[in-house]
C-alpha cells in the first residue's frame, strides 16, 4: 500500500492492524527518524526496550536470512506486541525481504527505515505492492505542513508571533525535520522568557550554513554566474543536503523573482513589487535581488520555473545521476541569465 497526504497522518496517529510491515524512506532524514519513532511508539512506549525491541542491518539479513521471520515470530518476555526494526535499507536488501513483506509471520510490526528512493526503486514497489505493508514517503517540509510545525513549536512553547516571523521561518526552514525542530528550539530558547517572538529574534537565531549555502547558488544562478553556483552546489553536497531540497529552494527563488516580474508587467512599480512580498527580501540581499528582478523577465522567469519543475520530476523518477541532472539545470538557467541581461 502507498500512504499519501492526510492518509499519513492517520496511520500515523493509529496504524491499520493489518499492515504489518512499513517502509519510511525520503529525502528528509529528520523526519523518517521521527516518523519511524511515532509508529515504534504506537508498540512500544519505551523505544529502548531489549525485551521487545529488535534492531537488524543488512548484514543480518545477509548471514541469516531467516532472523527477520524468527524475530518476529518470537514471543515477549512479559507479553506484549514485538517491534523489529531494519536500518537503513537499499534495493539490495529487496528480495531478502520480498518472502516476509508478502506472507509475514508473528505478530510483531517491522519498521524498515529507506533513504532517497526514486519510483522505479524494488523496496518500494515490494512494500507499495503488498497487501500487509506499507510504504510512507518523507519529503521535505514546505507550505502549509512547515507552517504548521513552526506555530505548533511556537504554542507549545507560548510564544507569539507576528504573520512576518512565521513568513520568515517557513522561508528559512524545511529541508530536513530534524534540523527545523532543532533551529526552533533554539529560538524557543533564545527567547527565554519572552511571550512574543520578534523578526529580530528569528533573524537571530534561524539559518545556518546550509542555508548560506543554497543563497550563494539561487542568487550566483539567478545572476548567470555559473562558476560560483557550481562552488555552492559542491558545498552543499558535502553538507548533505537532499537534490529535491536543493531543487525547491531554487523553485521559490525563482517563484518570488517570478511574482516581482508579474507585477512590474501589470504595471506596479519595482518597489511596490517587492514590498508586496511575503517575507520581505533580506536587507541585506535586496540589491541583488532587486538587480536579478531587472535582469529576467516575467516570461523567461516562467521558463526557468518549468525547468525546475522538469528538474524535480527527473530527480525522483528517472533514475539519471542527480549531480549530472542539476549541474545541467545550473548550467542552463545561468545561460538563461546571461541571454536575459542582453
Amino acid at each position: 500500500m502507498k500512504l499519501t497526504g492526510q492518509a499519513i497522518d492517520g496511520f500515523l496517529r493509529k496504524p491499520d492492524p493489518k499492515i504489518r510491515c512499513v517502509l519510511v524512506y525520503g529525502p528528509d532524514e529528520g523526519l523518517v527518524r521521527e516518523r519511524l519513532e511515532q509508529l515504534a511508539r504506537t508498540v512500544v512506549a519505551d523505544p529502548k526496550d531489549p525485551f521487545r525491541i529488535t534492531d537488524l542491518s543488512g548484514e543480518d539479513l545477509r548471514a541469516d536470512p531467516a532472523r527477520l521471520a524468527d524475530e518476529a515470530a518470537a514471543l515477549t518476555f512479559g507479553g506484549g506486541r514485538r517491534l523489529v526494526r531494519l536500518r537503513q535499507m537499499t534495493d539490495q536488501h529487496a528480495s531478502r525481504l520480498k518472502a516476509f513483506v508478502e506472507a509475514p509471520v508473528g505478530e510483531a510490526l517491522v519498521l524498515v527505515q529507506g533513504g532517497d528512493l526514486t519510483a522505479r526503486s524494488a523496496l518500494r514497489k515490494l512494500f507499495e505492492g503488498a497487501s500487509a505493508a506499507a510504504a510512507l514517503p518523507c519529503y521535505a517540509d514546505e507550505g502549509r505542513s512547515l507552517e504548521t510545525l513552526v506555530r505548533a513549536t511556537l504554542a507549545e512553547a507560548r510564544l507569539a508571533a507576528a504573520p512576518e516571523v512565521i513568513d520568515y521561518l517557513v522561508a528559512n526552514l524545511g529541508g530536513d525535520r530534524g534540523v527545523s525542530r532543532s533551529e526552533l528550539a533554539k529560538l524557543v530558547t533564545y527567547c527565554g522568557k519572552a511571550t512574543s517572538v520578534s523578526l529580530d529574534d528569528a533573524l537571530a537565531c534561524v539559518g545556518d550554513s546550509a542555508q548560506i549555502g543554497l543563497d550563494m547558488l539561487t542568487n550566483a544562478v539567478a545572476e548567470g554566474d555559473s562558476a560560483t553556483a557550481l562552488r555552492a552546489l559542491d558545498r552543499l553536497g558535502q553538507e548533505g543536503m537532499a537534490t529535491v531540497a536543493l531543487l525547491r529552494g531554487l523553485t521559490r527563488h525563482f517563484t518570488r523573482l517570478h511574482l516581482v516580474a508579474g507585477l512590474i508587467a501589470a504595471g506596479t512599480s519595482l518597489d511596490q513589487a517587492l514590498a508586496a512580498l511575503k517575507p520581505p527580501v533580506m536587507f541585506k540581499l535586496a540589491p541583488r535581488f532587486r538587480s536579478q528582478v531587472q535582469r529576467w523577465s516575467a516570461e523567461r522567469l516562467a521558463q526557468a520555473l518549468d525547468l525546475l519543475l522538469d528538474a524535480e520530476i527527473d530527480a525522483k523518477s528517472s533514475g539519471l545521476p542527480e549531480r549530472a541532472l542539476v549541474e545541467r539545470l545550473l548550467l542552463r538557467l545561468a545561460r538563461g541569465a546571461k541571454a536575459a541581461s542582453r
